[in-house]
């Protein structure tokens, strides 16, 4: 089917003329009239198949119909998943629209709101957004949705499986109800969180469009598998990319760490190629693609934040330097060539690491990989020096062990020889010393026969020092005590203790503990505090440790009141009473 056969306007026509499309893709074949005709529609379709165009060309038409934008604000809404997709959807509509009056802005997260926010300000017809951004935008009342006639959710199954399903349902829900809208939703798979979406915010029985959903990869791409060693890999690469049938090539690697690294080493060997990662500036991501699609970079080096929604025309080459863990992530990968009807090639190094990953993905795919051999003789020598061999995370060749450094061995010096440890204080380790405590069990003398081996201490405060024999102070007093290394047993005597006793701690008479037990404070019970006179009598001479006198009562009995302090205060109670009573 032709373009002109669907009754589009004559500008454009034209766009799609300057573009160079003739005919249609089977999904444009299929979803087009539905899709002009202003019904909701969910399109299946793998990528590169040409579904830009479809929601584009509707787009265009629709808005045609309606008349000039006399608000200025923005009456179609387009959701995709990166930033990158969201430039390039922009520059289709740039290209396909160019002989109508239609204005559109890609909004999406890492760069200054400045440029966007005056293009809104000054008016657009089509914003194509990344959730993030368009929230934060609608939230600060910048962006306003209440002219939207129609919604485009592309690479849904993408938006849910990067955690927008939240943001989408709130967009969603924001979008005016009292208004006729037209929804398209566009996948290359249709799961139940597709299906969810599509009841809640779409009209009642959407049309459904699936095309070949058996065969999930182009069969315009030739696609083929090589085993190698960790130490082939990169020669393997190597030697693939110096072919000259290598136009344009996009390798892709499961860490970025890899990619990193894999970077400095086609550098290493004279081979242009530039890495793209999450951590890429957007600034430096734009420079980077807009090389590859003028021609002047012919290698990038990407992980999956790439793998989708970017469309680079006239790839050549996909290589996987590692195989994904996920399988579909294997399909959007190689899909990155043989787009708009157009071949391509596939390469997959199946090493060591990530061979296991194959099974799943030939099952996916329902196809068998075909298997390519390359000779000894043909490989190209890695010409990177040494540091730059060294995987990122692994310290050493690939497949090797690094023999420095690590647990097992010495810290590396930056020399790079072995050196033993050092400790925190930077002293270098030396001969286990023994612990001082063993040490000094070992010059403690035999214990006595009485007393029990490893039997602990039974005060828990200081230990006292042992007095000697001939020590100044005079000898110890040896009435009453033990033999020699025996602690004297405590005997409570009411009101007194024994020579060796160790002396109790001074307490106040609030804790005396003297008194007979039926004698003491009850809880609730309130008694009369001794006068600050009386308590410093009590406690101004303390007992001395070790006294051959016999030691006085700690504490002293408690004094009743003076009878005259007791009628100084019922007098004074008497007196109250009776000013009281005149009153």
């Amino acid at each position: 089917m032709k373009f002109d056969s669907l009754g589009l306007s004559p500008d454009i026509l034209k766009g799609i003329q300057d573009a160079g499309f003739e005919h249609c893709t089977p999904i444009q074949e299929q979803s087009l009239p539905d899709c002009l005709a202003g019904k909701d529609v969910i399109a299946q379709s793998q990528t590169g198949s040409g579904k830009t165009a479809v929601f584009l060309l509707s787009i265009f038409s629709r808005l045609l119909a309606a008349g000039p934008n006399a608000s200025k604000r923005p009456r179609a809404l387009v959701m995709v998943p990166t930033r990158e997709l969201a430039t390039q959807v922009v520059d289709d509509a740039v290209k396909l629209g160019k002989h109508i009056p239609f204005r559109s802005v890609a909004i999406y997260g890492g760069v200054e709101y400045d440029k966007q926010v005056g293009a809104l300000k000054t008016g657009v017809d089509l914003v194509v957004a990344t959730p993030g951004r368009m929230i934060d935008l609608y939230k600060s009342k910048t962006l306003s949705l209440d002219d939207m006639e129609i919604f485009v959710i592309d690479e849904a199954d993408r938006m849910f499986d990067m955690g927008f399903a939240p943001d989408i349902m709130y967009i969603a829900g924001k979008l005016p109800k009292n208004k006729p809208r037209q929804t398209m939703l566009f996948s290359a798979t249709i799961d139940s969180n597709v299906r969810r979406l599509a009841s809640r915010y779409m009209n009642p029985d959407p049309v459904m469009i699936e095309i070949e959903p058996e065969q999930v990869t182009v069969n315009s791409i030739d696609q083929k598998i090589i085993y190698v060693s960790n130490e082939e890999k990169y020669p393997v690469l190597l030697t693939l990319l110096r072919r000259p049938d290598v136009e344009r090539a996009i390798i892709f690697t499961n860490m970025k760490s890899t990619a990193e690294s894999l970077g400095k080493r086609l550098s290493a060997n004279n081979v242009q190629a530039k890495v793209l990662t999450g951590d890429v500036s957007q600034e430096k991501r734009s420079k980077i693609i807009d090389g590859i699609k003028s021609g002047n970079l012919r290698i990038v080096v990407a992980t999956d934040v790439a793998a989708r929604g970017l469309h680079i025309e006239d790839v050549s080459h996909v290589f996987n330097y590692d195989l994904p863990d996920d399988a579909a992530n294997y399909v959007h990968r190689i899909g990155r060539t043989a787009r708009a009807g157009k071949s391509g090639k596939a390469y997959s190094l199946a090493c060591e690491d990530h061979v296991l990953n194959l099974p799943e993905i030939e099952k996916y795919i329902e196809r068998k990989i075909e298997n390519e051999w390359i000779e000894d003789s043909e490989l190209v020598k890695d010409a990177a020096p040494e540091p730059e061999r060294r995987r990122e995370g692994r310290g050493g060749k690939y497949g090797e062990r690094r023999p420095q450094g690590g647990r097992e061995g010495g810290r590396p010096s930056r020399d790079g020889r072995n050196r033993p440890r050092d400790d925190r204080k930077g002293r270098p380790h030396t001969e286990k010393k023994e612990a001082p405590i063993e040490a000094e069990k070992r010059a403690v003398p035999e214990k006595a026969a009485g007393e029990k081996a490893g039997r602990p201490p039974r005060n828990r405060g200081p230990r006292r020092p042992e007095r000697k024999e001939g020590a100044q102070g005079g000898e110890r007093p040896k009435e009453g005590l033990k033999p020699e290394g025996q602690r004297p047993e405590r005997q409570r005597v009411e009101g007194q203790r024994t020579e060796g006793q160790r002396p109790e701690r001074h307490r106040t008479d609030r804790h005396r503990t003297d008194r007979p037990r039926n004698e003491r404070q009850r809880p609730g019970e309130r008694r009369e505090r001794p006068k600050p006179e009386e308590h410093r009598k009590e406690t101004a001479a303390p007992v001395t440790a070790w006294s051959e006198e016999k030691p006085k009562t700690q504490h002293a009995e408690r004094k009743e009141p003076a009878a005259e302090h007791v009628k100084e205060k019922t007098g004074i109670l008497k007196r109250i009473f009776k000013k009281l009573l005149k009153k």
